[in-house]
């Protein structure tokens, strides 16, 4: 995948914001919080993203696949080549890493963009007479 179709990609989830940060890096964020990070320069690793721990553990076993610098406490991932992982993979794990992120967002943050309550059951009311 190039860092185009990534970009696009990224975009194309709801309330996703790109901005430039630590002078070569190309961040995606929802609600003000990364989930996708791609290097504008060549030589770096091509992509970081946000995964479950138990993806995380997973995924850093293969070959092209190694914990983030400074994020990997947080189970984030590097693919250090375009190729790292399939096509098909990498859409997944944009869609993971972005929900990850969103439903760990404060629910104040949520509601802001419409999201709040998406993955919570409704709470009846009580009525009192």
């Amino acid at each position: 995948m190039s860092m185009e179709t990534f970009r696009r990609h990224c975009l194309s989830f709801r309330h996703v914001t790109e901005q430039v940060q630590w002078g070569d890096n190309l961040v995606f964020k929802v609600g003000g919080k990364m989930f996708a990070i791609t290097s504008l320069e060549p030589g770096g690793h091509f992509a970081s993203l946000k995964c479950s721990p138990e993806r995380f553990h997973e995924l850093v076993e293969r070959p092209g696949i190694v914990p983030a610098p400074y994020l990997a406490r947080a189970y984030w991932i590097a693919l250090e080549r375009e190729d790292a992982a399939g096509h098909a993979e990498l859409l997944e794990l944009l869609r993971e890493a972005y929900e990850i992120v969103l439903a760990g967002l404060p629910e104040k943050i949520r509601a802001g963009l419409g999201t709040a309550n998406a993955n919570q059951p409704q709470r009846s009311r009580k009525r009192t007479a």
